[in-house]
């Protein structure tokens, strides 16, 4: 049942379709608990609010597998003005981008030109920028755009995924380089990614390891508890240095857990995505791990105190079916419009 609801988000979140008619009829589903909102003043309340309680963040302007120039260089243009709303604000916070968004498949020089307008706007600054992983099929052009980048600035770096068997391998490359590590949120073959949980757990703790022995900044980004006790207790018993890595977590995932990291004293940043093309990114939330569902239901279905807030009881799998059913009828729709 996990792969089957696994490959059905991420197929609606390649579904170009409803992304775009996502845009137009704005969040559903508690979207809203897990997206910051659609403009820079939304997301700045909720960074205010997190640095308040001592916690960091990284911004994503959400938007991926742009095709036209007009779109890039008007998400290029919104993502500088993030940037100088971060500085005139003067949070805790830096940002994450996807160079699909900026014209990756458009043209790569055309997407170097506005990856490189946004170096110079956060090297300004002083603000570091993450550039996001995507989907396999992009992911040798991104390292390759990546090692250019390298040569000109030092606030960029990028995240690698522990369920690819080339993960590292290529953390020996990056080893000097500002990473986040995660565990990855696409569908990929089994011809380049361990195909099972269990192994891209295994592989993520020992490349967490690897990293804390090393010398770059390191994010953890990880929401598994389990996980994250090894690794402190790894830090403790190696006598690592706190200030080499932070605990990342999404944004409206386990605010407890997060409070308690940062209270703790670890440092913790919150990833936190906002904009109106939110559709694809939260369908991959909810592919990721069967706890995500658990949490959709609890907040679109129940109070605050566990009440059920109306109508009968439901399961992970009756959203599923719900969410099934909006896919047909929108499908119809469209039939119906055409």
């Amino acid at each position: 049942m996990a792969n089957v609801a696994r490959d059905f988000f991420i197929g609606l979140s390649n579904n170009q379709f409803l992304n775009t008619r996502a845009k137009k009829w704005g969040f559903f589903l508690g979207a809203d608990k897990f997206v910051a909102g659609t403009t820079i003043q939304s997301v700045m309340k909720a960074v205010k609010e997190l640095n308040a309680r001592g916690i960091s963040c990284t911004l994503d302007n959400l938007g991926e597998f742009v095709s036209d120039k007009t779109e890039a260089s008007q998400a290029k243009d919104k993502i500088i003005t993030l940037l100088e709303a971060i500085h005139q604000e003067n949070v805790d916070c830096h940002l994450s981008v996807k160079l699909t968004q900026l014209g990756m498949d458009i043209d790569q020089n055309y997407c170097m030109v506005n990856i490189r307008e946004v170096l110079d706007a956060a090297n300004k600054y002083g603000i570091f920028v993450n550039i996001d992983m995507e989907d396999y099929a992009h992911y040798e052009q991104t390292l390759d755009i990546l090692s250019v980048l390298r040569r000109d600035y030092d606030n960029v770096g990028t995240v690698i995924q522990s369920y690819l068997f080339r993960a590292e391998d290529d953390l020996q490359d990056l080893q000097d380089v500002r990473i986040r590590l995660v565990k990855g949120a696409y569908k990929e073959s089994a011809e380049v990614a361990y195909p099972d949980k269990q192994a891209i757990d295994r592989n993520f703790v020992t490349l967490a390891k690897q990293r804390l022995l090393g010398s770059a900044f390191t994010s953890i980004a990880t929401h598994d508890h389990h996980i994250i006790d090894e690794l402190k207790a790894f830090v403790a018993e190696n006598h690592l240095d706190n200030d080499q890595f932070e605990f990342q977590m999404l944004y409206g995932f386990r605010n407890d857990l997060q409070q308690k990291l940062a209270n703790e004293g670890y440092h913790f940043c919150t990833y936190i995505p906002f904009g109106d093309d939110w559709f694809g990114y939260f369908m991959r939330r909810l592919a990721e791990r069967p706890q995500n569902m658990n949490l959709i239901v609890k907040d679109v279905f129940y109070t605050e105190d566990n009440k059920l807030k109306k109508g009968p009881v439901v399961s992970g799998a009756a959203v599923i079916s719900a969410l099934a059913f909006w896919r047909l009828k929108v499908n119809r729709n469209k039939k119906t419009n055409d």
